[in-house]
């Protein structure tokens, strides 16, 4: 049975979560290991990226196999995955942490942000870089590479548990994205990290706003009873 949709509230809720503060939900929750290690950010434009996983699986490329009459194939696992990636969602890619040859270029990922996806994450290289560097759109890769993906991997299946970043990734997890990387949220979990990471992040900008004032962190943060109340206070005022 697929997971639940993501309701537009989570969604939204989600792009105001900074995933530091996502991390520290899903910590609180006994999940230590969320955040993609050795994937950044490409694109400088594009809002942060909230979405359904849609997985793309690769292992080691074999060179009798991976030749370029491969992508005449329609069913193609990469080209069907950016041909079949449902909108809203997040495409993620493993590459095994490879970058030495790129999971995709720039027409394949223009392609999934036409057809309305939140993203594209991949643990591998991206090729074509600058030019997917100035859309308008969430991507995040482990480097840039020139290489086509068939120099070092061999697209298997879609839709399938994934590792990516060193971090797993099931069909229909949640994938954040911001500035600093992304985390990956179980389903089950989404709409609760939201509702307590808002509230998170309304605690940490008032105590932001008590540090720029002067004050020392000694019994704000952590916030001791006096600090919450302050908080409460602070909150009606908004």
């Amino acid at each position: 049975m697929s997971p639940e949709p993501l309701s537009p509230e989570t969604r939204s809720l989600l792009a105001e979560i900074s995933t530091a503060t996502l991390t520290s939900q899903l910590m609180a929750r006994g999940l230590r290991n969320t955040f993609m290690q050795k994937v950044y950010r490409l694109t400088t434009g594009g809002p942060s990226m909230v979405g359904e996983a849609f997985t793309l699986r690769y292992i080691p490329a074999r060179e009798d196999i991976d030749v370029s009459a491969v992508f005449e194939d329609r069913n193609h696992p990469q080209r069907k995955a950016v041909e079949t990636i449902p909108s809203g969602h997040v495409l993620v890619i493993d590459c095994r942490q490879d970058i030495r040859a790129a999971g995709a270029g720039s027409i394949l990922v223009t392609r999934t942000m036409m057809k309305g996806a939140a993203g594209v994450v991949t643990d591998g290289g991206l090729r074509d870089s600058p030019t997917i560097e100035a859309l308008d759109y969430p991507v995040y890769c482990g480097g840039r590479s020139a290489p086509t993906n068939l120099t070092r991997h061999h697209a298997v299946d879609i839709n399938v548990p994934i590792g990516c970043g060193d971090v797993p990734v099931y069909p229909g997890d949640i994938i954040v994205g911001d500035r600093e990387g992304v985390v990956v949220i179980p389903r089950h979990l989404a709409d609760e990290v939201a509702k307590q990471g808002k509230e998170q992040t309304l605690m940490e900008d008032f105590v932001t706003e008590r540090v720029l004032a002067g004050q020392s962190t000694f019994g704000l943060y952590p916030p001791n009873a006096e600090t919450l109340a302050q908080f409460e206070a602070w909150k009606k005022q908004r």
